[in-house]
């Protein structure tokens, strides 16, 4: 809009620089008529004229010359006004028109580019919905993808879980099988020792030894026996000493046994290393 006023103001200034230009050029020059006459050179400097020749023979009279009348002084040019001037009111008219006319032609071109700004908006708009949607699916395919793997780690972890207990519990199974296995083997092993005549001399020595350490307490009577359970160390150091029963019900015996059992320690070791045992069970039977 001010490119416009500023075109429009150029136009109505060269306008009417035109009408001032015009309204006081200068005149036209008047033009005035002169009546000469042709004069000989020798007559201005006072020549005389050269003689005459001889008359020649007489000729014909030479017709005489027309007469030119005299030219009459032209009039004065009739100065020339120029075109009439322009009606202010016409201009002020011509100008309201011409504004009014660019003003629709700005209107129709704000209306052309916010039409075409429309169009592009929507066209941005459907891109971006069009992206959205493509974005929204990619996601949707990565989140999927990424719950499959997921879902598949998760069930080869388990299954690797699953698999370790199987492992550890069967490891745990076989420990145990074999450990049972050991005791089994162990048992028949002690068994055969302490089933060997070998054993059996080795506790008679235990019990020889507590026999000559036991005091008697009064209270005992002949033919008694007791089954005592006694754990030692590699050296025959007892640790611990109890009396599981008797075959009379007598506090002071059993404490007798007990004492004797301590006062033998340590105890006489076996023949044979193998033949040690931890844990005792002997028969107390004094005569």
């Amino acid at each position: 809009m001010a490119l416009s006023i500023l075109l429009h103001s150029a136009i109505v200034a060269a306008a009417v620089y035109g009408w001032f230009t015009w309204k006081h050029r200068p005149p036209p020059t008047e033009t005035v008529a002169i009546e000469g006459t042709v004069v000989d050179e020798r007559t201005l400097k006072n020549i005389a004229p050269p003689p005459k020749p001889a008359p020649p023979e007489p000729t014909p009279p030479e017709p005489e010359p027309e007469v030119v009348p005299e030219p009459t002084p032209e009039a004065p040019p009739v100065e020339d006004e120029g075109p009439p001037k322009p009606d202010p009111a016409e201009i002020q008219r011509k100008e309201e028109e011409r504004l009014a006319r660019e003003k629709e032609e700005q209107e129709k071109i704000q209306l052309k580019e916010a039409q075409e700004r429309k169009e592009r908006e929507e066209a941005d708009k459907l891109e971006a919905e069009k992206k959205a949607a493509a974005k929204a699916a990619a996601d949707k395919a990565a989140a999927e993808k990424a719950a499959a793997d997921r879902k598949a780690a998760e069930k080869k972890k388990a299954e690797d879980a699953a698999a370790a207990k199987k492992a550890a519990e069967e490891k745990v199974r076989q420990a145990r099988q074999a450990e049972l296995q050991r005791a089994l083997d162990a048992e028949e092993r002690g068994n055969a020792v302490r089933n060997s005549d070998e054993a059996s001399r080795w506790h008679a020595q235990i019990v020889a030894r507590v026999t000559r350490a036991w005091i008697k307490p009064p209270s005992a009577r002949p033919g008694i026996s007791c089954i005592v359970s006694v754990t030692q160390v590699p050296g025959g150091e007892v640790t611990n000493v109890a009396v599981t029963s008797c075959s009379i019900e007598d506090a002071a015996l059993r404490e007798s046994v007990k004492d004797a059992v301590y006062r033998a320690s340590p105890l006489p070791p076996p023949p044979d290393p193998a033949l040690f045992e931890r844990n005792l069970e002997l028969t107390f039977a004094p005569q």
